[in-house]
């Protein structure tokens, strides 16, 4: 049995890339940082840091472009993947492993940051994503006001992937 999974949680590096493939789909790149404590021989607390670099292709790409700023938390789930390459200067075999998203999730805005769906949600986007919500009657909705931390569903970006089950092929790549 194999298994190749990843699940991190950690914070924007920096604001994601969006890009376009030749063929028009939608990727963007992304840098998590996270952190992991430890106490060293002499009992000290240390801290590292490790940067991860994930890609996300279609629809997800798109939302996190849209929705997700440097300093952000997010939870990834993907699978590893390494590619390489030629060097165009020295020539040499570059490599570099990333983290390709299958699934995420909003976390915690960086301080200061304001959003439109609040600062205590989180909303969900995979691959079985479902419009099942999107024939309920919202008539007998409570019309109160909104405080800045409640979240009205439609305040969340809600997509249905099933379409963007399509492989990515290794032309598609423009990097």
């Amino acid at each position: 049995m194999n298994v190749n999974k990843a699940i991190i949680i950690g914070r924007l590096t920096r604001d994601p890339e969006l890009r376009s493939t030749p063929s028009g789909r939608q990727v963007a790149s992304l840098s998590v940082a996270t952190s992991f404590r430890y106490k060293d021989q002499s009992g000290q607390q240390q801290e590292r840091t490790e940067f991860h670099n994930v890609v996300a292709w279609g629809k997800q790409a798109e939302v996190i472009a849209q929705y997700f700023v440097k300093g952000q938390e997010i939870y990834v789930e993907g699978r590893l993947e390494t590619r390489n390459w030629d060097d165009k200067d020295s020539g040499k075999k570059m490599y570099r492993t990333e983290i390709i998203l299958e699934k995420f999730e909003f976390g915690a805005k960086p301080q200061g940051a304001n959003s439109g769906y609040g600062n205590n949600s989180s909303a969900q986007q995979n691959n079985n994503a479902s419009s099942a919500e999107a024939g309920n009657d919202n008539s007998a909705k409570d019309n109160s006001p909104k405080s800045e931390t409640q979240v009205e569903d439609e305040d969340i970006p809600t997509i249905n992937l099933d379409d963007e089950q399509d492989d990515v092929k290794i032309e598609d790549v423009p990097f």
